[in-house]
Protein backbone atom coordinates (compact mmCIF):
# COMPACT_ATOMS: atom_id res chain seq x y z
CA UNK A 1 0.00 0.00 0.00
CA UNK A 2 2.88 2.54 0.85
CA UNK A 3 4.68 1.64 -2.78
CA UNK A 4 1.20 2.26 -4.31
CA UNK A 5 0.99 5.65 -2.90
CA UNK A 6 4.38 6.04 -3.55
CA UNK A 7 4.07 5.51 -7.43
CA UNK A 8 0.40 7.84 -7.11
CA UNK A 9 1.94 11.00 -5.85
CA UNK A 10 5.35 10.52 -7.90
CA UNK A 11 2.87 9.67 -10.98
CA UNK A 12 0.94 13.33 -10.09
CA UNK A 13 4.48 15.05 -9.33
CA UNK A 14 5.30 14.40 -13.25
CA UNK A 15 1.97 15.21 -14.32
CA UNK A 16 1.87 18.61 -12.54
CA UNK A 17 5.08 19.30 -13.70
CA UNK A 18 4.40 18.89 -17.39
CA UNK A 19 1.29 21.11 -16.87
CA UNK A 20 3.60 23.90 -15.93
CA UNK A 21 6.67 22.91 -18.78
CA UNK A 22 3.99 22.38 -21.70
CA UNK A 23 3.41 25.99 -22.06
CA UNK A 24 7.30 26.77 -22.45
CA UNK A 25 8.05 23.76 -24.81
CA UNK A 26 4.86 24.88 -26.98
CA UNK A 27 6.17 28.29 -27.11
CA UNK A 28 9.67 26.75 -28.27
CA UNK A 29 7.88 24.65 -30.68
CA UNK A 30 5.84 27.64 -32.23
CA UNK A 31 9.14 29.86 -32.07
CA UNK A 32 9.90 27.66 -35.06
CA UNK A 33 6.88 27.37 -37.15
CA UNK A 34 5.65 30.06 -39.92
CA UNK A 35 3.04 32.64 -39.17
CA UNK A 36 0.74 31.20 -40.25
CA UNK A 37 1.03 27.67 -38.82
CA UNK A 38 1.68 29.54 -35.46
CA UNK A 39 -2.09 30.85 -35.82
CA UNK A 40 -3.89 28.23 -37.48
CA UNK A 41 -6.86 26.89 -35.40
CA UNK A 42 -6.97 24.54 -34.36
CA UNK A 43 -2.97 24.47 -33.34
CA UNK A 44 -0.96 22.19 -36.19
CA UNK A 45 1.62 20.07 -35.11
CA UNK A 46 3.09 18.45 -38.28
CA UNK A 47 4.26 21.58 -39.99
CA UNK A 48 7.71 23.29 -41.51
CA UNK A 49 9.70 24.43 -39.16
CA UNK A 50 12.61 26.67 -39.63
CA UNK A 51 14.99 28.99 -37.81
CA UNK A 52 13.33 32.37 -39.94
CA UNK A 53 11.74 33.62 -36.96
CA UNK A 54 14.72 34.03 -34.98
CA UNK A 55 16.95 35.90 -37.68
CA UNK A 56 13.79 37.72 -37.99
CA UNK A 57 14.18 38.73 -34.56
CA UNK A 58 17.80 39.89 -34.60
CA UNK A 59 17.35 41.70 -37.71
CA UNK A 60 14.91 43.80 -35.54
CA UNK A 61 17.89 44.78 -32.78
CA UNK A 62 17.10 42.45 -30.37
CA UNK A 63 20.35 42.34 -29.80
CA UNK A 64 20.80 45.67 -28.44
CA UNK A 65 17.65 45.23 -25.72
CA UNK A 66 19.69 42.14 -24.55
CA UNK A 67 22.84 44.30 -23.84
CA UNK A 68 20.69 46.76 -22.17
CA UNK A 69 18.90 44.04 -20.05
CA UNK A 70 22.19 42.35 -19.15
CA UNK A 71 24.07 45.78 -18.01
CA UNK A 72 20.78 46.76 -15.76
CA UNK A 73 19.79 43.46 -14.46
CA UNK A 74 23.65 42.67 -13.35
CA UNK A 75 24.66 45.53 -12.65
CA UNK A 76 22.38 46.15 -9.98
CA UNK A 77 22.50 43.07 -8.92
CA UNK A 78 26.49 43.75 -8.15
CA UNK A 79 25.06 46.44 -6.36
CA UNK A 80 22.80 44.96 -4.37
CA UNK A 81 25.00 42.56 -3.02
CA UNK A 82 27.71 45.28 -1.96
CA UNK A 83 24.94 47.02 -0.37
CA UNK A 84 23.03 44.34 1.27
CA UNK A 85 25.95 42.20 2.67
CA UNK A 86 27.12 43.97 5.10
CA UNK A 87 24.04 45.97 5.92
CA UNK A 88 22.45 42.78 6.66
CA UNK A 89 25.24 41.39 8.72
CA UNK A 90 25.21 44.62 10.55
CA UNK A 91 21.34 43.84 11.24
CA UNK A 92 22.03 39.72 12.31
CA UNK A 93 25.40 39.47 13.59
CA UNK A 94 25.70 43.07 15.41
CA UNK A 95 22.13 43.90 15.65
CA UNK A 96 21.26 47.96 16.45
CA UNK A 97 19.06 49.22 18.80
CA UNK A 98 14.80 49.02 17.38
CA UNK A 99 16.52 46.75 14.50
CA UNK A 100 12.68 45.49 13.60
CA UNK A 101 12.03 49.31 13.30
CA UNK A 102 14.97 49.06 11.09
CA UNK A 103 13.81 46.20 9.07
CA UNK A 104 10.38 47.23 8.70
CA UNK A 105 11.28 50.64 7.64
CA UNK A 106 13.16 48.45 4.38
CA UNK A 107 10.28 46.71 3.58
CA UNK A 108 7.82 49.64 4.30
CA UNK A 109 9.40 50.77 0.67
CA UNK A 110 8.03 48.35 -1.19
CA UNK A 111 4.39 48.99 0.16
CA UNK A 112 4.21 51.60 -2.36
CA UNK A 113 3.42 50.54 -5.67
CA UNK A 114 5.86 51.39 -8.65
CA UNK A 115 2.78 52.65 -10.15
CA UNK A 116 1.49 55.22 -7.38
CA UNK A 117 5.54 57.00 -7.86
CA UNK A 118 6.54 56.84 -10.95
CA UNK A 119 4.96 60.58 -12.26
CA UNK A 120 7.41 62.25 -9.42
CA UNK A 121 10.34 60.06 -10.25
CA UNK A 122 9.25 60.65 -14.23
CA UNK A 123 9.73 64.31 -13.89
CA UNK A 124 12.42 64.26 -11.70
CA UNK A 125 14.38 62.73 -14.72
CA UNK A 126 12.91 64.78 -17.48
CA UNK A 127 14.19 67.64 -15.76
CA UNK A 128 17.68 66.18 -15.21
CA UNK A 129 17.38 64.92 -18.66
CA UNK A 130 18.06 61.70 -17.72
CA UNK A 131 15.13 59.72 -19.07
CA UNK A 132 16.32 57.03 -21.53
CA UNK A 133 19.44 56.60 -19.17
CA UNK A 134 20.59 52.86 -18.67
CA UNK A 135 22.28 53.57 -15.79
CA UNK A 136 19.38 55.17 -14.14
CA UNK A 137 17.50 52.67 -14.58
CA UNK A 138 19.91 50.36 -13.10
CA UNK A 139 20.01 52.50 -9.63
CA UNK A 140 16.05 52.22 -9.98
CA UNK A 141 16.25 48.46 -10.11
CA UNK A 142 18.65 48.66 -6.70
CA UNK A 143 16.38 50.36 -5.08
CA UNK A 144 13.56 48.01 -5.47
CA UNK A 145 15.42 45.21 -4.89
CA UNK A 146 17.61 46.29 -2.26
CA UNK A 147 15.07 45.96 0.73
CA UNK A 148 14.38 42.15 -0.34
CA UNK A 149 18.09 41.34 -0.79
CA UNK A 150 18.78 43.22 3.12
CA UNK A 151 15.76 40.91 4.87
CA UNK A 152 16.85 37.38 2.82
CA UNK A 153 20.65 38.21 3.70
CA UNK A 154 19.84 38.91 7.52
CA UNK A 155 17.87 35.48 7.32
CA UNK A 156 21.18 33.68 6.19
CA UNK A 157 23.84 35.84 8.65
CA UNK A 158 21.46 34.53 11.31
CA UNK A 159 21.57 30.49 10.11
CA UNK A 160 25.35 30.97 11.21
CA UNK A 161 26.61 29.76 14.52
CA UNK A 162 27.74 32.39 17.05
CA UNK A 163 30.31 30.21 18.03
CA UNK A 164 32.24 30.21 14.58
CA UNK A 165 31.92 34.24 14.43
CA UNK A 166 33.29 34.82 18.36
CA UNK A 167 36.21 31.79 17.36
CA UNK A 168 37.66 34.21 14.32
CA UNK A 169 36.90 37.00 17.06
CA UNK A 170 39.43 35.55 19.73
CA UNK A 171 41.35 34.78 16.72
CA UNK A 172 42.12 38.53 16.29
CA UNK A 173 39.74 38.99 13.22
CA UNK A 174 38.24 42.33 12.83
CA UNK A 175 35.32 43.08 11.24
CA UNK A 176 36.15 42.79 7.77
CA UNK A 177 38.39 39.82 7.73
CA UNK A 178 35.02 38.64 10.18
CA UNK A 179 32.53 38.80 7.39
CA UNK A 180 34.26 38.08 4.31
CA UNK A 181 36.91 35.41 5.10
CA UNK A 182 34.78 33.33 7.78
CA UNK A 183 30.85 34.57 7.39
CA UNK A 184 30.57 34.77 3.76
CA UNK A 185 32.02 31.55 2.60
CA UNK A 186 29.05 29.60 5.07
CA UNK A 187 26.66 31.73 2.96
CA UNK A 188 27.62 31.43 -0.15
CA UNK A 189 24.36 29.32 -0.92
CA UNK A 190 22.41 31.93 0.32
CA UNK A 191 24.24 34.47 -1.50
CA UNK A 192 23.19 33.20 -4.92
CA UNK A 193 19.84 32.64 -3.64
CA UNK A 194 19.65 36.30 -3.21
CA UNK A 195 21.72 37.19 -6.86
CA UNK A 196 19.41 35.13 -8.65
CA UNK A 197 15.92 36.40 -7.27
CA UNK A 198 17.14 40.17 -7.72
CA UNK A 199 18.78 39.46 -11.50
CA UNK A 200 15.30 37.95 -11.99
CA UNK A 201 13.36 40.63 -11.02
CA UNK A 202 15.53 42.99 -12.78
CA UNK A 203 15.48 41.09 -16.11
CA UNK A 204 11.77 40.93 -16.22
CA UNK A 205 10.97 44.53 -14.69
CA UNK A 206 8.22 45.56 -17.29
CA UNK A 207 7.08 48.66 -16.10
CA UNK A 208 9.93 51.41 -15.73
CA UNK A 209 11.96 50.16 -18.55
CA UNK A 210 8.28 51.04 -20.79
CA UNK A 211 7.66 54.18 -18.77
CA UNK A 212 11.52 55.25 -18.31
CA UNK A 213 13.17 54.24 -21.47
CA UNK A 214 12.33 55.27 -25.24
CA UNK A 215 14.87 53.63 -27.60
CA UNK A 216 18.89 53.80 -26.10
CA UNK A 217 18.22 52.18 -23.16
CA UNK A 218 15.16 49.94 -23.68
CA UNK A 219 15.03 46.47 -22.66
CA UNK A 220 13.83 43.05 -23.45
CA UNK A 221 10.64 43.00 -21.80
CA UNK A 222 8.95 46.25 -23.58
CA UNK A 223 10.43 44.82 -26.77
CA UNK A 224 8.33 41.86 -26.83
CA UNK A 225 5.39 43.92 -26.12
CA UNK A 226 6.20 45.47 -29.57
CA UNK A 227 5.23 42.23 -31.13
CA UNK A 228 1.93 42.87 -30.73
CA UNK A 229 0.72 45.77 -32.90
CA UNK A 230 -2.25 47.22 -34.84
CA UNK A 231 -1.65 45.07 -37.56
CA UNK A 232 -2.31 41.86 -35.22
CA UNK A 233 -0.05 39.39 -32.92
CA UNK A 234 3.06 37.99 -34.95
CA UNK A 235 3.04 34.83 -32.70
CA UNK A 236 6.33 32.65 -34.38
CA UNK A 237 8.40 35.53 -34.18
CA UNK A 238 6.97 36.85 -30.53
CA UNK A 239 7.54 33.25 -29.59
CA UNK A 240 11.28 33.48 -30.78
CA UNK A 241 11.68 36.53 -28.67
CA UNK A 242 10.43 34.92 -25.82
CA UNK A 243 12.36 31.98 -25.70
CA UNK A 244 15.69 33.90 -26.54
CA UNK A 245 14.12 36.19 -23.10
CA UNK A 246 13.69 33.95 -21.42
CA UNK A 247 17.23 31.68 -21.66
CA UNK A 248 19.37 33.62 -19.37
CA UNK A 249 17.00 32.86 -16.31
CA UNK A 250 16.87 29.64 -17.03
CA UNK A 251 20.78 29.42 -17.64
CA UNK A 252 21.35 31.42 -14.59
CA UNK A 253 18.94 29.25 -12.74
CA UNK A 254 20.21 25.81 -13.84
CA UNK A 255 23.93 26.92 -13.05
CA UNK A 256 22.82 28.02 -9.63
CA UNK A 257 20.66 25.24 -8.95
CA UNK A 258 22.80 23.71 -6.01
CA UNK A 259 23.62 26.95 -4.37
CA UNK A 260 20.23 27.83 -4.79
CA UNK A 261 18.41 25.13 -3.16
CA UNK A 262 20.84 25.03 -0.03
CA UNK A 263 20.26 29.18 -0.15
CA UNK A 264 16.41 28.81 0.24
CA UNK A 265 16.63 25.57 2.63
CA UNK A 266 19.27 27.82 4.80
CA UNK A 267 15.53 29.99 6.14
CA UNK A 268 15.81 32.81 3.14
CA UNK A 269 11.75 32.38 3.06
CA UNK A 270 10.49 32.54 6.65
Amino acid sequence: MRNFRAGLLTAATWVIALLFFFPIAWMVFTSFKTESAAASIPPTIVTTLSLDNYVAVFERGMGSYLINSFTSSISSTLIVLLLAIPCAYGLSVRPIKKVKDVLFFFISTRFLPVAASIIPVYFILLTLGLLDNITVLSWLYVAINLPIAIWMMRSFFNEVPVEIIEAAQIDGANLRTELVRVVLPIVVPGVAAVALICFIFSWNEYFLATILTTDTARTVPPFLASFVDGRGQFLAVLSAASTIAVLPVVLAGWLAQKQLVRGLAMGAVK
